[in-house]
């Protein structure tokens, strides 16, 4: 508006995009200058784009998410109702015990009923597609595996019975949490829906992710819990530095003139961090890797933000003074959080080496711990033998995938298959025989982009310095490299459905990254039309591979075309 020949001018403020600091023009009451520097003038385009002064310490600190708040939490429900729709489409089945369902379906229906996993008879398979349960037998089974996720199948099976859908049931669920936590992960840390929302569709269209949540296996509740795990921890790095500035406006300094600053012991989301990296661990004891891993990521933030509010050389002490809480946060509760997953058996007397603290009272772990805890901590002992020992190591499979090879997906993992159908049969209309298979397989263009991607999100992160671009990085390399300390054993594909949610968030921040700032013009413009041809492209991919991800006839021809490599028959 103008008033007395004179414009009245936007007030000007400092935004920080971590390179340059430029002059934003805002609107404000009271402020009358000459309509020659009004905006969209030369004189305006000058002042708003006139570096000035780098922002303040407690500007850089902190950190505020997008605005779009109820349209970030609508594209997280509308892409989980997707993946949801998609993932339970015929999930009974087949209506059968496929690969190591045979374990954990029929052990969570024991925990179900006595609170410990009971052995089963050689013909217990068949009995229960009968309809026959109930034919547990009256001795201990010895599990390799702590018992939260066969927990959650059990729920699955107390709601809908003990049947194909119901203990494929919680896997369904958390399969589709884990592609919502990844969305709010990768929002959170890209300051974008639109990036959550990308990282949410790659990971609906992925085929390993997609059959790890339709199988009653205990991996996708691993990949949940970390990923959950990691996002509390990227909402304490906020929370924290946040505190931090609040610190300096309330003593209305500019920074910590060397002060270590302030001793925040307890801090919300790195506890809630600790119990989800608890309940992971209770699921599978491979979530200890990302656990350190990510840990110590933590503690380097802590030491980061504490340099950036201006401790000086006084930072590094946040080694100790934050790292002993981060210690009690992470570790202790989750370790605390753990033998409460073992409850049920604890709270009974029939489970293995349940009783093995009464029967060896003179020993030292009995003395200091008490039974219960003693005949615990020696069954995980014996779980770490079976683990690591000859057993194990001396087995072999069919299946097996050496962990050098699963970024490219080198040996997917068979779930179910029916070999040679003849034509007339099962709808095999011929001439060739005709096959069905469950192949744990991602969906190829996503998982060799992903290799690229992490690449560059290395170089970003170290060369770079975007600290954003560690976490699928530290994701990736804790949830993959430990794994090769344990190839005397067999190890399989499906383990890798913890490193997918990382490879998809490190494919988002890249796309983020190529898209550039809202004002980028035509490289923006070029960027979204490369990003959504891949998209298209992982979708028709994924479409192209469903019929081998979920036991459809395939004429043996077709099934071989979707064998791409020697090493996928």
């Amino acid at each position: 508006m103008t008033e007395g020949g004179r414009r009245r001018i936007p007030s000007i403020r400092s935004t920080y995009d971590g390179r340059v600091t430029r002059q934003v023009l805002e609107p404000a009451a009271g402020v009358d200058v000459p309509a020659a520097v009004a905006p969209g003038s030369p004189s305006s385009r000058f002042l708003s784009e006139r570096p000035i002064n780098p922002p303040t310490t407690i500007e850089r600190l902190r950190v505020e998410m997008p605005s779009d708040r109820l349209n970030g939490w609508l594209v997280t429900l509308i892409i989980g109702a997707i993946a949801f729709v998609i993932r339970v489409v015929n999930l009974g089945y087949p209506n059968k015990l496929v690969f190591d369902e045979t374990y954990y379906a029929k052990d969570a229906y024991s925990l179900l009923k006595f609170g410990y996993e009971r052995n089963w008879p050689n013909n217990a398979n068949s009995k229960i597609i009968a309809g026959d349960v109930n034919v547990m037998e009256d001795t201990a089974a010895f599990v390799v595996h702590p018992p939260l996720g066969k927990w959650l199948i059990a729920g699955g099976e107390y709601l809908f019975g003990m049947n194909s859908f119901g203990w494929r049931f919680a896997s369904l669920v958390f399969g589709t949490l884990l592609i919502m936590v990844t969305i709010r992960l990768v929002r959170r840390v890209a300051k974008s829906t639109l990036i959550g929302g990308l990282a949410g569709i790659l990971l609906t269209f992925d085929g390993l992710e997609f059959v790890m949540s339709r199988t009653a296996l205990l991996d996708i509740f691993v990949a949940f819990f970390v990923v959950a795990a990691v996002a509390c921890l990227v909402a304490d790095r906020e929370w924290f530095r946040n505190r931090l500035a609040r610190h300096l406006e309330r003593r209305e300094i500019p920074d910590l003139g060397g002060r270590f600053g302030p001793a925040l012991v307890v801090r919300p989301w790195r506890i809630a961090a600790g119990v989800c990296f608890g309940l992971a661990l209770g699921s599978k004891w491979n979530a200890l890797y990302p656990l350190a891993a990510f840990a110590l990521l933590s503690l380097a933030w802590d030491v980061g933000a504490r340099r950036l509010a201006g401790a000086g050389a006084r930072a590094k002490l946040a080694i100790f003074r934050d790292g002993i809480p981060a210690f009690l946060s992470l570790i202790v509760v989750g370790l605390l959080v753990y033998v409460a997953t073992w409850s049920g058996w604890l709270l009974t007397s029939g489970g293995y080496d349940r009783e093995w603290g009464a029967q060896h009272p003179e020993s030292p772990t009995v003395r200091l711990l008490g039974k219960p805890l003693a005949s615990l901590l020696h069954y995980q002992y014996d779980m770490w033998n079976f683990h690591t020992g000859d057993f194990i190591n001396q087995a072999q499979h069919t299946y097996r995938a050496d962990p050098g090879g699963w970024l490219i997906v080198a040996r997917p993992i068979g779930i179910d298959a029916v070999n040679d159908i003849k034509p007339g049969t099962d709808g095999c209309l011929g001439p060739d025989n005709c096959i069905r298979v469950i192949s744990g397989v991602g969906t190829p263009a996503l998982w060799w982009v992903a290799v690229f991607a992490l690449v560059a999100a290395a170089i970003l992160w170290v060369g770079g310095r975007d600290w954003r671009f560690g976490i699928p990085v530290v994701g990736v390399l804790s949830s993959w490299l430990p794994w090769f300390a344990f190839q005397s054993r067999p190890l399989f594909f499906f383990y890798a459905i913890t490193i997918i949610p990382f490879s998809v968030m490190a494919i988002s921040l890249c796309a983020g990254w190529i898209l550039g700032d809202a004002r980028a013009g035509d490289r923006r413009m070029l960027g979204a039309i490369v990003i959504g041809a891949f998209v298209a492209l992982v979708a028709a991919n994924f479409a192209y591979i469903y019929p081998i991800l979920t036991d459809q006839l395939l004429p043996y021809p077709k099934w071989l075309s979707r064998m791409w490599f020697r090493t996928w028959i």
